[in-house]
C-alpha cells in the first residue's frame, strides 16, 4: 500500500511557503531565473551528495509504512528528492526575507535612542 503522509508532510509546507514567497516577493516571484537556477544547483548538489553517501554505505533507506515506496535509484526514496527541493527552496526563501527586512532593522536601529548611563557626581 502506497502511503502519502510523509510526502504530504513535505509538500503542504513547500506550498505554504510559495504563498508566503508569492505575497511577499522573496524569491520566485522576486528573481525567477536566480531562484531556479539556485535551487536547481542546490537540489543537483544534495543529489549528488546522496548519491555518493550510497555508494559508499553510508546511507540506506529506512523503512516507513508513512512513505509513498517509490524509488528513484538504489537506497534512494521520492521523498528524498522533495526533501531536498524543500530545502534549496526554504534557503532562497529565508535569503529573501532577511534581505527584505534588512532595511527596517538597520532603520529601527538608527532611530532607537541610545541610552548611556549617568555619570555618578
Amino acid at each position: 500500500m502506497i502511503s502519502l503522509v510523509y510526502l504530504c508532510a513535505l509538500l503542504v509546507p513547500m506550498a505554504c511557503m510559495g504563498l508566503l514567497d508569492r505575497r511577499f516577493r522573496l524569491a520566485l516571484w522576486r528573481a525567477p531565473r536566480r531562484t531556479l537556477v539556485v535551487v536547481g544547483a542546490g537540489i543537483g548538489f544534495f543529489l549528488l551528495w546522496d548519491l555518493a553517501a550510497i555508494a559508499v554505505g553510508h546511507y540506506r533507506m529506512g523503512q516507513s509504512p508513512l512513505m509513498t515506496g517509490i524509488m528513484l535509484g538504489p537506497e534512494l526514496p521520492l521523498e528524498e528528492l522533495v526533501f531536498i527541493t524543500f530545502l534549496s527552496y526554504l534557503t532562497q526563501v529565508l535569503h529573501g526575507l532577511v534581505g527584505l527586512l534588512r532595511p527596517a532593522i538597520a532603520r529601527s536601529r538608527a532611530s532607537a535612542p541610545t541610552s548611556r548611563p549617568q555619570e555618578e557626581r
